[in-house]
């Protein structure tokens, strides 16, 4: 027969209670005794009735990750972590992808499918600032990413201006004058792309190097042919650079991969930064110099912050903005001082 809630607590010798806030990991609860319950779950193999304990408690147990584009490596290493973060907590998550598509994300935030979870982290490609009423919505919300900022929720991202600057800094520290940059969108000032941009040119500015348009690939998407097809197109031009930073790491390896057809060696003839720390970044040949952006705090961040908010859903809004902090990451690529 199944084991009950009443079986875990007669083995253990405590009260149903004890086991239940044992399996809620309540705290202040003695770690013998927490200890002498699980072994009692383990031993009996009990399961909770999932579906009862949300019933009682009003929750789904579920959440859910809406991202642009998982075939982007920086967003399937993102919801690997939040996943994982999630079940460490006893919660599932339902993964959405919205394309980067402003009206499927502003149709998600409204979708009835968001009954089957207690709240939502959101990384929007396609909405911006002029959408930011728009997260007001009534279930607990975290918004990631770089396109909407002073929301009515809690936003979790990273220091782009700053990571980025510190990229071009160490390329400039280290005797590099003429630095490409790749994956630039057009007209764009708030974003990832805009923001990397802007702490591009400051750097450069404190340097006394002149900015140059002509040094500077853009592209609509950020995938490893993107790279590639941008270094191709300033190849062509026939411009003059001693490194490459690269707005995220797959445009930096698609670009690495089209210096080396051409004929010019990494390190040696071009130096080459990404951005994202990516695990294939740790594998490429060379391996990539790159701004860790802190992905895992955030996506860990996330998850806590959303788990707290549904704890607490009678909590008066007060929406915070935190940054991870980053590192800059010294591979073959850019083998210089850091």
């Amino acid at each position: 027969m199944t084991a009950t809630l009443h079986d875990v607590a007669r083995l253990a010798s405590v009260s149903i209670k004890t086991v239940s806030n044992v399996i809620n990991d309540r705290p202040n609860i003695r770690p013998a005794t927490r200890e002498r319950v699980e072994r009692a779950i383990a031993e009996l193999g009990y399961t909770p009735n999932l579906t009862a304990r949300n019933l009682r408690s009003g929750r789904t147990g579920a959440i859910a990750l809406a991202v642009p584009d998982l075939a982007l490596s920086y967003f399937a290493e993102l919801a690997a972590i939040v996943i994982a973060e999630a079940e460490r907590r006893g919660v599932v998550v339902l993964v959405e992808q919205t394309g980067g598509d402003r009206e499927r994300e502003i149709e998600l935030l409204r979708s009835p499918r968001l009954k089957l979870t207690d709240g939502l982290i959101f990384s929007p490609l396609g909405m911006g600032q002029d959408d930011v009423d728009r997260l007001e919505v009534p279930y607990p919300l975290v918004l990631l990413g770089e396109r909407i900022f002073d929301g009515p929720t809690d936003h979790v991202t990273m220091r782009n201006v700053d990571a980025a600057r510190d990229a071009t800094r160490f390329l400039l520290r280290n005797g590099r004058r003429r630095i490409a940059l790749v994956g630039a969108h057009d007209g764009e000032v708030i974003g990832s792309a805009g923001l990397r941009l802007r702490g591009y040119r400051e750097a450069l500015d404190e340097a006394g190097v002149a900015y140059d348009d002509d040094i500077v690939g853009y592209t609509t998407m950020w995938h490893r042919a993107n790279g590639a097809d941008s270094m191709r197109e300033l190849l062509g031009r026939a411009v003059d650079f001693d490194a490459v930073l690269g707005l995220n790491d797959t445009l930096a390896l698609g670009a690495m991969r089209a210096l080396q057809e051409a004929g010019r060696l990494v390190p040696d003839d071009v130096w080459v930064v990404g951005f994202d720390d990516l695990d294939e970044a740790k594998y490429s040949i060379p391996s990539l110099t790159t701004i860790d952006p802190g992905q895992e705090w955030i996506a860990r961040t996330a998850v806590e912050t959303l788990l707290a908010r549904i704890a607490d859903a009678t909590a008066a809004p007060d929406p915070h903005l935190v940054l991870a902090e980053y590192r800059l990451v010294v591979r073959e690529s850019a083998p210089g001082a850091n």
